[in-house]
């Protein structure tokens, strides 16, 4: 693995929403770092990702309420354990849970296994909220997928906050999340 500034030269073997992704951020003149590398399907392939991006990447969970009426991207720090009681007090919704994979493709336009902040940009009825835990909001960057699972960008985390999200129409909710059993 590699560390590029910036898109791919050569878009032939990308997908249009990583594509997509790549002019939204260039349009908004958010700088970003990327590597390409296999799905990582383990934390030590992870681990290796992280490494090369200087940066953890974030823990992103596409949630939904048991009605399937309010959708939510969770981002917390990869090394903290998610805990559906702990968040569902925080944000006044009983019953969480993880929501299929036909929702994620309908209002993020991603797949699971590359579920990013990125995706918000493809939300464009606002259905989902984004929740942000804390510790992710105190890191310089940021580091997700661009809408796949085969590359990851590094960003700052002001430029998510300050730019992306503006452009996106999308605001988020800080959590408080411990993690801890």
């Amino acid at each position: 693995m590699e560390l590029y500034k910036g898109r791919p030269e050569d878009n032939s073997d990308r997908l249009p929403r990583e594509i997509r992704t790549y002019d939204f951020l260039d349009d908004l003149g958010i700088e970003y770092f990327r590597t390409d590398h296999e799905p990582a399907n383990n934390m030590e392939a992870c681990n290796r990702i992280d490494a090369v991006l200087g940066v953890v990447i974030c823990k992103n969970l596409f949630l939904c309420n048991r009605q399937k009426t309010a959708f939510y991207l969770l981002m917390m720090p990869g090394d903290k354990k998610f805990k559906t009681k702990e968040l569902s007090a925080q944000i006044n919704s009983a019953r969480l849970s993880f929501a299929d994979p036909e929702d994620m493709l309908k209002y993020l336009d991603i797949e699971p296994g590359a579920v990013s902040i990125m995706g918000l940009m493809n939300d464009k009825e606002h259905a989902v909220k984004l929740l942000i835990d804390e510790d992710v909001l105190k890191g310089k960057d940021i580091g997700c997928h661009p809408c796949v699972c085969t590359s990851s960008l590094k960003m700052s985390t002001k430029d998510v906050i300050e730019r992306f999200l503006p452009a996106t129409g999308h605001d988020y909710m800080t959590v408080h999340l411990v993690g801890e059993d």
